[in-house]
């Protein structure tokens, strides 16, 4: 199931190219979409049949007439995977020389929560004079709490997928600084229940800039893959719903410049483009 927040915060299943308002199906609150959610995962199970047959009766909307919000409005924390293929090491180290360890070495790093957008959302760039670029990724929301979750154990933790962008200036700063900023994690455009997706570590990664490929890769490229992703962050934090994971960028990373406009294509989960502007032009 793909599972979407629209227009004033409504409730919509995807299906096609067409998106169904169940908002009054799931005792769903638009004034407070993340608890929400959160419900709405907690009692999927349950809800699951009767979200499909109202979104055979709802009412329905092209893709292109409505506004697609972040699948995930508001999580506690995200923990996002550094230097998590090997490729994207290599060009680290070509262009600026500093990215000596992978995240065997460096574990997983926090970003703050307000960085999330929309896939609808433009990126707003907070400086002129800095480089800032692009970095394609498959996230996931947690779906119920998590503590010393195992290997073995971890995908029954996750509710679903989407696309993520990790924007991130270069410099010499904290990662979590530079990958913090205000609109520095567009996500979407919706969630796809982790039934639908048979195996998270085999999906294409693509990313354009004004139609200019810059990204081909695939998760299955990855060094810790989803599952150990979890593993780690559930060992040393407490793994809430609705948080979210970056699982990291395969090679092509680049910079984004006002005006440009950047698509991410994530194998069967889906697609959206932003707008980049400076952040003093919104």
């Amino acid at each position: 199931m793909k599972i979407a927040i629209f227009n004033d915060n409504r409730l919509g299943i995807v299906a096609g190219q067409k998106v169904s308002d169940v908002t009054t199906t799931a005792d769903w609150d638009q004034t407070k979409p993340h608890e929400s959610l959160v419900r709405l995962m907690e009692n999927f199970d349950s809800l699951k049949d009767t979200l499909e047959k109202a979104a055979q009766e709802g009412k329905q909307y092209d893709l292109e007439e409505v506004v697609f919000r972040a699948p995930v409005p508001s999580p506690s924390k995200i923990w996002a995977a550094p230097v998590n293929y090997k490729k994207h090491q290599e060009e680290m180290n070509k262009q600026f020389n500093n990215a000596p360890r992978t995240i065997e070495e460096l574990a997983l790093f926090l970003k703050a929560p307000s960085s999330v957008s929309g896939p609808s959302d433009p990126i707003l760039l907070p400086f002129k004079d800095r480089r800032t670029d692009h970095e394609a990724e498959l996230g996931y929301v947690i779906g119920k709490k998590a503590k010393n979750v195992k290997y073995e154990d971890a995908k029954d933790y996750i509710f679903g997928y989407f696309a993520l962008l990790d924007i991130s200036i270069r410099g010499n700063e904290e990662r979590t600084w530079r990958k913090s900023f205000d609109t520095f994690t567009p996500i979407g455009p919706w969630i796809v229940t982790t039934d639908e997706i048979e195996n998270p570590n085999d999906l294409s990664l693509k990313l354009w800039v004004n139609e200019e490929l810059r990204q081909d890769g695939s998760t299955k490229h990855l060094i810790y893959d989803c599952y150990k992703c979890l593993e780690v962050a559930s060992t040393y934090s407490t793994l809430n719903p609705g948080d979210i994971i970056a699982t990291g960028t395969p090679e092509g990373v680049g910079p984004i410049r006002d005006g440009d406009v950047v698509r991410i294509q994530v194998g069967s989960v889906g697609e959206f483009s932003v707008n980049v502007k400076f952040a003093d032009e919104n």
